[in-house]
């Protein structure tokens, strides 16, 4: 009797064993798809990720050249305005220039009878770039040396620029446009007075 009994639970045990087996099996079989599955989750977030950044960055290309177009829409009438400039004889946007293995950069340039006027547009302005454009302003005659003897009219341009800056652009002698009532205009023209031009 007791062969009979040990042999029923040997049975048990093997069914047991067997189940258990089996239900390892599945478990493997499961967290192999689970990985697999989180892998191809991972790989698509991060295409996901590269698309957005993408996305972003063609946003903020496309945010900067549409504040670029909005001031160049302006600059004529503050040439006009501020130079008595009121037909230039070249209106160009977003010129470059090559000298020597290095480049610069206009993001528009009015040429006048005695001025030129080179302009500048962020999306946000900040009191550094009054430094680097005057450091752009001041290579002008190595880029355009068919401008020597013009006077230099800079101008930093953004939809809202803060006061800060503009105080700081004006110590500087430079012209700083922003978003008036109906459309861009000077926001201190006491600048060109600052260089003692106006």
């Amino acid at each position: 009797m007791a062969s009979v009994v040990l042999r029923q639970d040997v049975d048990e045990l093997r069914e047991y064993m067997k189940e258990l087996s089996y239900q390892a099996m599945r478990t493997e079989v499961s967290l192999n798809r689970l990985s697999d599955e989180m892998r191809q989750f991972k790989d698509e977030t991060l295409r996901d990720r590269q698309r957005m950044n993408k996305q972003w960055g063609d946003l903020a290309n496309r945010l900067g050249t549409l504040v670029e177009d909005i001031v160049a829409h302006s600059l004529p009438r503050v040439a006009a305005e501020l130079l008595g400039c009121d037909a230039p004889e070249l209106f160009a946007l977003r010129v470059v220039r090559r000298r020597n293995g290095e480049f610069r950069e206009y993001d528009a340039m009015a040429v006048c009878k005695d001025s030129l006027l080179i302009n500048e547009t962020k999306p946000s302005l900040q009191s550094s770039h009054v430094e680097a454009f005057l450091a752009k302003l001041a290579d002008l005659p190595v880029f355009c040396p068919e401008y020597a003897g013009k006077r230099v009219v800079g101008v930093l341009s953004s939809l809202y620029p803060d006061p800060s800056v503009v105080c700081r652009a004006t110590a500087a002698g430079i012209l700083v446009m922003g978003m008036g009532d109906e459309a861009m205009q000077v926001l201190n023209p006491e600048a060109l007075r600052e260089r003692g031009e106006f």
